[in-house]
């Protein structure tokens, strides 16, 4: 696939508490780094993402009293799943790993501030109405197709992937550079819910 200038790259969430040694570290979440570190020099933009939560945060399981990491709950905006406390904004967890050096990045995009609500999308937190400011961003710089790789891909990669599609985007995710926590087929599901909406699934190598 040819790599036009208005495509941008957006690297999703490699940060320590998801990789192996994290709170909520995904299976070989650091094999990411390599193949991202690959095609980033294809790009001639590249957004990362960082999760960033406030202490007790309402997606924790140990802010819901009897309630453990992957149970879920409704909050106001509807279903959510808990997690471990993970990516504690200023804590070694939250930082974006060593390894992944892209100092060409145009933005690092930090979500999920609010304590209220969570922000698997790189587009909009969960109550699927709030904007995260990505989609401005790219407008107003003429960035069109948008292309999705890092951690994990059941959750924070495919929902930034189909909300891409949802905002007219065309939208690649590189399967290659993802690695899932695939819960309970999550990984499966999300597959399937991404090829209906028509997000292009492809190996890294481009």
């Amino acid at each position: 696939m040819q790599i036009r200038a208005d495509d941008v790259l957006i690297v999703v969430d490699v940060q320590n508490d998801f990789c192996p040694g994290g709170a909520l570290a995904v299976p070989e979440g650091d094999a990411v780094i390599p193949a991202i570190l690959e095609i980033a020099p294809k790009f001639e933009h590249v957004v990362l993402t960082q999760d960033w939560h406030p202490a007790g945060h309402g997606s924790f399981a140990s802010s819901h009293q009897g309630r453990h990491p992957l149970e879920t709950v409704t909050m106001a905006y509807g279903e959510q799943t808990l997690w471990p406390d993970h990516c504690v904004q200023g804590t070694w967890g939250a930082e974006l790993h060593a390894e992944l050096k892209l100092p060409q990045a145009d933005l690092i995009l930090r979500k999920g501030l609010r304590r209220d609500v969570d922000s698997y999308s790189a587009f909009f937190e969960n109550d699927r109405v709030t904007p995260t400011g990505l989609e401005e961003y790219l407008r107003e710089r003429g960035l069109r197709r948008a292309f999705f790789a890092g951690l994990a891909y059941d959750f924070c990669v495919g929902y930034s992937a189909l909300d891409a599609r949802r905002l007219g985007r065309e939208a690649v995710v590189l399967r290659e550079a993802c690695r899932a926590i695939d819960a309970r087929g999550s990984a499966a599901a999300m597959e399937r819910r991404l090829r209906e909406a028509g997000v292009v699934e492809m190996p890294s190598a481009l």
